[in-house]
């Protein structure tokens, strides 16, 4: 952790987290970034940057910040393009050995029940009333109709919904790029991924066996997508209002245009919210109809269904959001809006807001690595107050995806995973070689970092054995 490094406008510290050579190896604009986020009215205790953070718009990737409820902002620079981008577990009780003969099959299945790709639509085909339903709604709205369990709700952080979203903050052309996506994988570093716990990499088996993670050499899936086009628009409408305002209304200096912001109690502030709501809540969604396609796939090429299969959700965990919350500041309890932009919530033991069944452990924290490295399974810790229980929320690249391009050909890496045994189905090669593991950070010590920090603790660590890319 760096110490404070102030410089003119700063209102608080700018703190990094990471190991030295984390540290030493990330990009200049991570550091003029989080100095300009700790400028911004209304900010609590520090500007943070977790060991995954690189550059972004506005703010780093992997950047926290907490702000007064009332006196403090709201900017989407802070939140990310695509909102509610997250991450979702499943179980299974089927071994390696099980699975690896119909390896293909799955992996060819998965691609084509779950639409990836950029524009792809998904297989549920709403009007724009129903839409405007989703948005409000979340993932109740798809368990009501079938598309998932009673129990997904349960662990799901908030549940499934936010709020206070109200679908008329939201603009007609959100809703066209994004009411026929509900149910993709959407493109970049978006993926579907069946993955193998070797006993070596179990850190905590009673964690482990209360999250239904029991025996080595178990199969699990795991996913990472978000709001898709519609939350993307959501971010470019409002951005494009709060610099109209930002300045010339609310007196807020334009420091970096990326971190366009407004007062939170602001007539455009809480439109932002509220429309930031809707794409949180079109997130969860789409989540909640990928994972029922999953279990229609697995279901179909077993020939079990997916109870018996045991094909439990853990837990599905946002990063890209601005939330209320209550923390601790100066011995204070406080309302504040904590924006977590490539970081997730990490909430400790005890806390109120974890499901009841894994209050003793902490929440689940789900952390993707890259497609060819593997990916962690956390829980949250008492230690993580000090960044109002946030931690990261991935390896974090190392490189830009054009320079990726340039030093990795898709098709070469497409035989190189196959030959170490990651059976891959991509919509397009140059998309593959955006992701290679080289052009991301070394996961092991992005997750250690965080332990070392106190903020998350190891449960276990997942190998990729096939993946869907978009």
């Amino acid at each position: 952790m760096l110490p404070p490094n102030y410089k003119d406008g700063m209102l608080v510290p700018a703190l990094i987290y990471g190991t030295e050579k984390l540290i030493n190896d990330m990009d200049k604009g991570v550091f003029e970034q989080v100095t300009n986020v700790a400028t911004l009215p209304g900010i609590v205790r520090a500007a943070f940057c977790m060991p995954d953070g690189h550059w972004g718009y506005g703010f780093p990737i992997g950047g926290v910040a907490a702000f007064d409820a009332e006196e403090g902002v709201i900017s989407p620079g802070g939140i990310g393009f695509d909102i509610n981008c997250g991450m979702r577990l499943v179980t299974t009780n089927l071994t390696v050995d099980e699975v690896e003969p119909r390896l293909d099959a799955l992996v060819d299945r998965l691609y084509h029940q779950v639409p990836a790709g950029v524009g792809a639509k998904g297989f549920l085909k709403t009007t724009v009333k129903e839409f405007n339903q989703i948005v409000e709604r979340g993932a109740a709205w798809c368990i009501e109709r079938g598309f998932g369990w009673a129990e997904d709700l349960e662990r799901t952080e908030h549940r499934g919904c936010l709020e206070g979203a109200n679908h008329l903050d939201v603009s007609d052309k959100a809703v066209e790029r994004g009411h026929n996506q509900v149910g993709t994988l959407g493109s970049g570093n978006h993926y579907l991924e069946i993955q193998v716990v070797r006993e070596k990499n179990i850190f905590d088996k009673k964690a482990a066996e209360v999250m239904g993670v029991r025996t080595p050499g178990q199969v699990v899936i795991m996913f990472h997508c978000g709001s898709r086009g519609f939350g993307h628009q959501v971010a470019t409408d409002y951005l494009m209002k709060f610099l109209r305002v930002m300045t010339s209304k609310y007196g807020i200096p334009i420091r970096d245009r990326e971190l366009a912001c407004a007062p939170l109690k602001s007539p455009e502030g809480t439109a932002y919210f509220s429309a930031m709501k809707c794409a949180v809540n079109m997130a969860f969604a789409n989540r909640q109809l990928i994972l029922h396609r999953i279990r229609e796939v697995f279901s179909d090429v077993f020939g079990r269904s997916a109870e018996e299969l045991g094909m439990h959700q853990v837990y599905d965990v946002c990063h890209n959001t601005a939330k209320i919350e209550t923390h601790e500041v100066n011995g204070e309890r406080r309302k504040l809006l904590v924006h977590r932009k490539g970081a997730t919530r990490a909430f400790g033991p005890g806390m109120e807001d974890v499901p009841e069944r894994y209050r003793d452990i902490g929440q689940p924290v789900i952390i993707g690595g890259s497609m060819e490295t593997g990916s962690y399974l956390l829980v949250g810790q008492a230690g993580g107050a000090e960044t109002f229980f946030s931690t990261c929320h991935g390896s974090g690249r190392v490189m830009s995806r054009g320079e990726a391009k340039r030093r990795f050909r898709g098709d070469q890496l497409l035989r190189d995973m196959r030959e170490r045994g990651i059976h891959v189905r991509a919509v397009s090669m140059p998309g593959l070689a955006e992701e290679a593991g080289g052009a991301y950070k070394d996961i092991d010590e992005v997750v250690l970092a965080t332990e070392i920090a106190g903020l998350t603790k190891r449960v276990a660590k997942f190998e990729p054995i096939g993946n869907v890319k978009g």
